[in-house]
């Protein structure tokens, strides 16, 4: 009924041709990475930051939840109205129903399936939906960040690889701000999030303090 959810990076990939040298290193003598100029063309693997992006996998994990109740409530129903059918042909073998009973049942169990079927489309409908926006979620404020990002670092140009297409064809490990996008975002996740819990929690104790406050009069 429910198809198992999916989830689809999409990116405008632009594309970088880098020539390579077997000697082409600029990392530290102690090994350390050393971290790209102003002006540098770096990339970063874009489904390496989603999937490893904090409020992506909220986001999944509370849309996975509704997916798994759904399913649920899908199953119960087509059970209900598989028993349903089976009970009304076992009375039509037995002769156990007039023929208007079996014209009456027969149109029930009709509309039941009609039912069913729309309630499946929408349901599947709904997820498609809040997936998509779940995507564009986390695409947007992967690209705020990263322009926010970027006003401080002044690189020339951010390329993105992914899975299904690596735009960078031969590039130094250094130029791969990767990790230090994916550490960032989530910082900025948590701190939102503490923000926000803060916020709330602000306007939870204002009522009950109007409450005291006119209970004390």
């Amino acid at each position: 009924m429910m198809k198992q959810i999916r989830l689809f990076l999409c990116a405008a990939l632009a594309f970088a041709f880098a020539s390579c040298s077997q000697n082409q290193n600029t990392n530290t003598s102690d090994g350390e990475k050393t971290a790209p100029e102003a002006g540098s063309i770096v990339y970063l693997q874009l489904d390496s930051v989603v999937n490893n992006y904090d409020m992506f996998n909220d986001l999944k994990s509370k849309l996975e939840e509704k997916v798994q109740k759904i399913q649920n409530e899908l199953q119960a129903k087509t059970r209900d109205f598989r028993n349903a059918a089976n009970d009304f042909t076992n009375k039509i073998n037995k002769g156990l129903l007039t023929q208007a009973e079996a014209q009456e049942r027969n149109q029930v169990l009709t509309n039941r399936q009609a039912e069913l079927e729309n309630l499946s489309a929408q349901k599947e409908a709904e997820i498609q939906e809040e997936q998509a926006v779940m995507f564009n979620k986390v695409m947007d404020a992967i690209q705020t960040y990263v322009a926010k990002y970027n006003q401080e670092k002044k690189f020339a140009l951010i390329l993105t690889t992914t899975d299904a297409s690596t735009t960078v064809l031969c590039g130094d490990p250094n130029l791969d701000i990767t990790a230090e996008i994916i550490e960032g975002l989530n910082n900025e996740y948590v701190s939102d999030k503490k923000n926000a819990s803060a916020s709330e929690e602000k306007a939870e104790e204002k009522p009950a303090e109007a409450e005291k406050a006119e209970k004390a009069k």
